[in-house]
């Protein structure tokens, strides 16, 4: 069954706001033409590309291919001979981080032409998370900056049409620092939210009510406090993140420290808790302070009227950005009280690799495909079992059924090639040939409630470190997501090896610390509390034994075809695990 999405008509039916003149230089007003005209053109031309979206993925693939033909990688997989899909499905097999990890290590060392033309440039090196101890490291070009960057001004104007009312306001973006580390070569590798606020026009720019000196700030509850000192007296229209679990933070931390907030805006300083700014930083984000005893008065009377500072009462939201699929979405039953009833738009199923989808409606979590920003093919469910999905079965766009699941695959200009996301979606429509996808989980044994993405082997490996160091022997175990403010991960361990009961009171913080050096990111969400402390519970001997043996009758088939779990990746899948006593958790993990 196909299914349309309605609510869309022709691109002509979008209206774009007009710029006002009022307090602009006619610099500004001619600037703001030339984008209003932008705009539309952008936006006709998105939804012109849904209609048409098997012959537009068709060139779009013939770009790629043209652009990576001379790299080593074109050359070794006889990129000159691709004519049609079904030449290059034939030609490259579908590939993992680590299948691509010998090119990429050589882009890193300075040998472009691995994947890319001779000569192309290495603006920095994206940073996420890996199946491993190493997180990836993804190139990224002006090509890919310049795909990436569309992406977002079409989420944008798509979502400012829908809510004229945020039109040329002021924009709360929570950004991380693009030089986090550098390579031997000196290219900085970090997050490319960061290079995109660096880089942002001047127009747009002015928007931003955030400095972007502070992703710079080290200290997380310093960076939060900071990011809300600057925002909170502005005329915010709307927050984009990428985890709901930092807008629930931001507004946690205006709740939290009202009272300094007060201070500092009535004095014009910039005084965060937590660790001391260095003096430079310091100096230049105080540059732009300014004494405002009216902000402050207006503040103090929101407290006393609500007896706490909320965003739903200092701003006049229109809507929020952040994901909202798969177990994001839970985060979003906390945000009535901070934001009330403010609209919720899902940003698209954006990875550090690339973009697959763009919100355009409020309130879902299905975005429409970005049918111009990559080449995309689709896996169904039962090639799961093959690690390289087969590569035969994949699916173009087009083809997709409504109400199916699949996992992704992207070719696009950072030089991945039919590369396996790891992400599983559901179509949920059609706008004309372009598919309405749900995201709904990272592979089949990684976990994310707060964009952590841990996966088996991180956590299997963590386990291990955390015995190694306790001096205990290893027992089954398995960690499982919880839902709570802030969520956690409990882990489950069965007793009756030498050493595990007494190491209780300290097996969660060895296995949290573990964890944090082999995922960044999850180290990341325990840095800035959005992650909690791993709790430890304690299970009778031959409990996951007991359910293993049950599993494996009900599935049937050989012992060597059952895999043991050692990573739920919903919160509730422990639901049949007896829990411990309060007294048995790891004391750390109940603060």
């Amino acid at each position: 069954m196909r299914g349309r999405l309605g609510a869309h008509g022709p691109a002509e039916r979008f209206i774009i706001p007009p710029m006002p003149h009022g307090g602009w230089n006619i610099w500004d007003r001619l600037m703001g033409a030339a984008a209003r005209v932008h705009c539309h053109r952008l936006l006709r031309r998105f939804y012109k590309d849904a209609q048409s979206a098997a012959a537009v993925q068709e060139r779009v693939l013939q770009r790629l291919i043209a652009r990576g033909r001379d790299s080593a990688f074109g050359r070794e997989h006889g990129f000159a001979h691709v004519r049609t899909a079904a030449d290059y499905q034939r030609q490259v097999p579908v590939r993992t981080y680590a299948d691509f990890a010998p090119y990429l290590d050589r882009v890193r060392a300075g040998e472009t032409n691995a994947l890319f033309p001779e000569g192309e440039r290495i603006l920095m090196f994206a940073l996420t998370s890996g199946s491993t101890d190493r997180p990836k490291h993804i190139p990224v070009t002006p090509t890919f900056v310049k795909d990436y960057r569309r992406g977002w001004n079409i989420f944008g104007i798509k979502a400012l049409t829908d809510h004229p009312d945020g039109f040329l306001r002021g924009i709360l973006q929570v950004t991380s620092r693009m030089d986090e580390s550098r390579t031997a070569r000196g290219v900085p590798c970090g997050s490319i939210s960061g290079l995109l606020a660096a880089t942002q026009k001047r127009l747009v720019r002015k928007y931003y009510v955030v400095p972007p000196q502070t992703a710079a700030i080290a200290d997380a509850e310093a960076r939060y406090y900071s990011i809300m000192r600057f925002a909170v007296p502005r005329d915010v229209s709307w927050i984009v993140t990428a985890s709901p679990a930092t807008t629930l933070k931001l507004a946690r931390t205006a709740a939290d420290h009202a009272e300094r907030l007060i201070r500092d805006m009535r004095d014009g300083t910039l005084n965060p808790p937590g660790e001391p700014l260095e003096p430079p930083l310091r100096a230049t984000l105080g540059r732009t302070l300014a004494p405002d005893a009216v902000a402050a008065r207006r503040l103090e009377a929101l407290v006393d009227r609500h007896g706490s500072l909320r965003p739903r009462d200092f701003w006049r939201l229109c809507f929020l950005a952040n994901w909202t699929g798969g177990t994001m979405g839970l985060h979003l039953r906390d945000f009535a009280a901070p934001f009330g009833d403010t609209p919720v738009r899902d940003i698209g199923l954006l990875a550090t690799e690339g973009r697959v989808t763009l919100g355009v409606e409020d309130g879902t979590p299905s975005g429409l495909l970005d049918v111009a920003g990559g080449f995309f093919e689709f896996l169904p469910p039962e090639e799961d079992a093959d690690p390289c999905g087969g590569g035969g079965a994949a699916l173009l766009c087009h083809q997709l059924e409504g109400g199916a699941e699949y996992r992704v695959m992207l070719t696009n200009s950072a030089g991945l090639y039919r590369y396996d996301i790891g992400d599983r979606v559901r179509a949920t429509g059609f706008v004309g040939q372009a598919p309405l996808l749900e995201f709904l989980h990272r592979g089949s044994r990684v976990s994310s409630m707060t964009g952590e993405k841990l996966t088996e082997w991180q956590v299997v490996e963590a386990y291990r470190r955390a015995c190694e160091a306790l001096h205990i022997e290893a027992r089954l175990f398995v960690l499982s997501p919880r839902w709570s403010d802030p969520p956690f991960y409990r882990l489950h361990v069965e007793t009756g090896r030498p050493g595990v009961e007494a190491a209780t009171a300290t097996l969660g913080l060895v296995m949290d610390r573990a964890l944090s050096e082999l995922n960044i990111e999850y180290a990341g969400k325990r840095a800035t509390g959005r992650l909690a402390l791993v709790e430890v519970n304690l299970l009778p001997a031959g409990t996951l034994e007991t359910i293993d043996d049950r599993r494996r009758a009900q599935r049937g088939g050989a012992n060597e075809q059952f895999k043991r779990q050692y990573l739920h990746t919903l919160p509730g899948e422990d639901a049949e695990l007896p829990i411990a006593a309060p007294d048995a958790f790891c004391p750390a993990a109940i603060t």
